[in-house]
């Protein structure tokens, strides 16, 4: 793990303050981040410069158009440019450094000079230009060293997400839709390979790995990473998306340099403007915004749910509209290899909410009860809080596989390792806590082996699914005229909707109906009220009479039952409740046994639209993951005894203190 990243980091950051004033502080990234990628990229391209400018006169003589492939063998990578400029020699002429800086990028290749156009950097060299801090800012970019052999990767990669990070503390964003925390993802790759021994082992194995939010690119370089510590003949290309242009652009240029395919990485709404449609990966890793609205792109993505259903990507439901985690990762099921061609693994970051968010007719549930059935998911890790960068929550890792080996079908793992932490030396936003090699260890062990013990639960997926029953009591109202009761009924259509010559006739015959009356039984009132009316000339709607019913009556668990025209009870509103049932359990023993001891009269509502729209059985399914209940630790109560010692002895240590007073 990197430590030193900080020192590099924090220079560059200070190179910011030449912009004070000339900029707000929520735009020093627009210059910063593009110059650190250009610096970076300068570094790379200075080994074999002298090699690439010799190829291009040579290519130029020939009159050959597509110099690129004879460039890049040149170069010795992707990346290389065709100006004699550095951002040392840049520094050689300040009154034509802007011309010569373009000029410097447009010498570029092409896709190199995609990344620029993507930061609009021509803009802000006009901009630097203007208030004459192009120069300085250059010249102190010319002081870093970031070429490879003194900056790693790895280093690089926490140098940006650094820099990123405080940007965004700056501008009140969210860094945490950028970036993950390097030991996350290790531990998500470690969970994602544990199964595949071949692509570790295999000589000149071919994977593909995918991130739809891939921000800087760090899940893609950990997992090639990973797998090249394993083996130096593997080949795992790597593939991702992103929204964000500045963080596309570095994750494009981070490619470009560890000798990946720019066009790997696609720009844009991996919903609406899916840069892969054709491609399934072989692995998929993700840490998608947290709590983010998807509303922008709710037509589009409510119209492909109704159309194509599981044709397409949303066919199991959608999210509530506040958070799309739960989207992210249909997508990337959509991705996924057969099983007959190996299949694929997911690794994705969650908050709590797709845990068990939304009821049983909601979209959060019908997606965990298609992945649960389908028997794709593999384990959940709950990870400690403070770990991310902009929140302090707690989060879970969890772990998919449509290919899963024979001693996992049919069950889920739950890791708790929320206290498997270190406390770090300095904070970094909210970020305060860090897992250590040793822990991610212990869990990739624990994950691996299936070791059920007191930090891991081996479930049954059907565990977390119930069928959720409505349970109604009889309705029993008593009823009782007053005047107030009677003045209630201009708050009823029903009775307002009548002429008013009509109405004040209703109320005065209800008037003279006796006050201190109490029915405690509904037929009986109704039958004098209708007398009443009768003996005052009065016909009228059964409306009029549901709204005198209404007013005067109130419920009472000593009245009657009030029955409908079959003799069957009405149920009472008020008085529903909702059970949940284990699936694999009746629904009627479940109520013989948990409620009709407890509840009177009371009896399960067997309406259609009670029943599950799937199986068609009684009870709507619903499926939630409650984590903390697999890994409660019931504490008994004190004892009594010690609990009265201890009051007996307060009670004479205030005893004494109010002799002292006396």
């Amino acid at each position: 793990m990197v430590e030193n990243f900080n020192e590099k980091a924090d220079f560059i950051w200070s190179i910011a303050d030449l912009l004070r004033g000339d900029y707000k502080q929520s735009e020093y990234q627009k210059v910063i981040l593009p110059l650190t990628v250009l610096r970076r990229l300068d570094c790379v391209t200075q080994r074999n410069k002298e090699d690439v400018l010799k190829r291009y006169e040579q290519l130029e003589k020939q009159g050959i158009q597509n110099v690129a492939p004879a460039l890049k063998k040149a170069a010795g990578e992707k990346v290389y440019n065709t100006s004699e400029f550095t951002f040392k020699s840049l520094c050689d002429d300040p009154d034509q450094i802007a011309s010569n800086l373009q000029y410097y990028i447009n010498a570029y290749d092409e896709e190199t000079k995609e990344i620029f156009d993507k930061f609009d950097f021509g803009h802000q060299i006009q901009r630097l230009d203007e208030a004459d801090l192009l120069y300085q800012v250059i010249h102190e970019f010319a002081k870093m060293p970031l070429h490879p052999d003194e900056v790693p990767n790895e280093e690089m990669g926490y140098i940006y997400e650094e820099l990123i990070r405080k940007f965004n503390e700056l501008s009140n964003e969210t860094a945490g839709e950028h970036f993950t925390p390097r030991e996350v993802i290790e531990l998500m790759v470690n969970l994602i390979f544990d199964e595949d021994d071949e692509v570790l082992t295999e000589e000149g194995a071919v994977r593909t790995v995918y991130d739809p939010a891939c921000g800087t690119g760090g899940m893609l370089s950990v997992a090639e990473d990973h797998v090249r510590s394993f083996n130096e003949e593997s080949n795992l290309k790597v593939f991702g998306q992103e929204l964000n242009p500045e963080s596309y652009a570095v994750c494009n240029s981070d490619m470009l340099i560890k000798g990946q395919e720019p066009g790997n990485i696609a720009y844009g709404n991996s919903f609406t403007n899916d840069g892969f449609p054709d491609r399934r990966f072989d692995y998929m890793l993700s840490n998608p915004p947290f709590g983010v609205s998807w509303k922008k792109v709710k037509d589009q993505i409510e119209r492909e749910h109704d159309k194509q259903g599981f044709g397409g990507r949303f066919g199991a439901g959608t999210p509530r509209v506040n958070d799309g985690a739960f989207l992210f990762l249909q997508h990337m099921i959509s991705k996924r290899k057969p099983p007959e061609d190996g299949g694929s693994r997911i690794a994705i970051v969650f908050n709590g909410s797709p845990l068990f968010n939304g009821g049983p007719n909601s979209g959060e549930s019908a997606i965990r009860r298609w992945i649960i059935e389908n028997d794709w998911l593999e384990g959940i890790v709950g990870l400690p809080e403070n770990l991310f960068y902009n929140t302090g929550i707690r989060t879970y890792i969890w772990v998919l596989s449509n290919n899963k080996p024979e001693h996992r079908k049919g069950k889920v793992q739950l890791i708790d390792a929320r206290d498997l932490y270190e406390e770090m030396d300095e904070s970094l936003g909210d970020k305060r806590h860090r897992l250590t090699e040793d822990h991610i260890k212990e869990i990739t062990r624990i994950f691996g082996d299936l070791e059920a013990n007191g930090r891991s639960k081996v479930v049954d997926g059907k565990e977390f699914g119930y069928r959720r029953i409505v349970i109604d009591q009889p309705l029993r109202l008593r009823f009782q005229v007053s005047q107030e009761r009677i003045a209630a009924l201009d708050d009823e259509r029903a009775f307002t909707n009548r002429d008013e010559d009509i109405q004040e006739r209703i109320k005065e015959a209800l008037s003279e109906m006796d006050k201190e009356k109490v029915w405690m039984d509904r037929e009986s009132f109704l039958n004098d009220v209708e007398l009443q009316l009768n003996m005052a000339g009065l016909d009228i709607r059964n409306s009029v009479y549901n709204a005198i019913e209404r007013v005067m009556g109130e419920s009472d668990p000593d009245a009657e039952i009030c029955r409908d025209g079959n003799g069957n009870p009405e149920y009472d509103s008020d008085l529903r409740e909702r059970e949940r049932v284990p699936l694999g359990t009746d629904p009627h023993d479940y109520f013989e046994e948990e409620v009709d001891p407890y509840l009177e009269n009371a009896w399960i509502n067997e309406s259609s639209k009670y029943h599950d729209d799937q199986d068609g059985e009684l009870g709507v399914v619903g499926y939630e993951i409650n984590f903390d209940r697999y890994f409660y630790e019931y504490t008994p109560p004190r004892p009594v005894d010690t609990i009265d010692q201890e009051i007996r002895e307060l009670e004479g240590r205030i005893s004494e203190m109010l002799q002292d007073v006396l």
